[in-house]
């Protein structure tokens, strides 16, 4: 997709009923030469529903990749993630569905997500993935959310 196919950048759009339903665009990009770039993403007010019992939950996300050809248009990401808000899903499965829809969309050189989900029932849960090792020579900085204790 070239940047003159995009449907949502600059143009009303309103979130998908559903992550199934949204579309996430993307950006060519040239990569260039040496240790590929990290781009991060960071959702501190993601939401979405139990799926037993249809109350909300709510995580900070930080998302972290090394592209290579194509760029996740960030309006399209945040629709996307809006998506979720009525989606009942478990933490696990929202997490990894972020990075999984992210990786099919852009074939990136390398991707990590980290979904830090707010205690129901008194226990926080951290879900972790990514597609492998990082490139290497790649900047790494640490996701910046601290253990549970508050978290905010």
């Amino acid at each position: 997709m070239s940047t003159t196919t995009l449907t949502q950048l600059g143009a009303e759009a309103r979130p998908a009923a559903s992550p199934e339903e949204a579309v996430l665009e993307t950006v060519p990009y040239t990569r260039g030469e040496g240790p590929p770039a990290i781009v991060r993403f960071v959702a501190p007010e993601f939401t979405s529903l139990c799926p037993v019992t249809g109350q909300p939950d709510f995580a900070h996300l930080v998302i972290d990749y090394a592209p290579d050809a194509r760029l996740v248009e960030s309006k399209s990401l945040k629709l996307f993630l809006v998506s979720f808000r009525n989606h009942g899903a478990f933490h696990e499965d929202c997490t990894v569905t972020v990075g999984r829809r992210i990786v099919e969309a852009t074939r990136p050189l390398w991707l990590r997500i980290g979904g830090y989900w707010y205690p129901r029932g008194g226990i926080p849960i951290d879900v972790f993935w990514q597609t492998g090792a990082p490139p290497e020579g790649v900047f790494l900085p640490d996701q910046g959310v601290p253990p549970y204790r508050g978290r905010g």
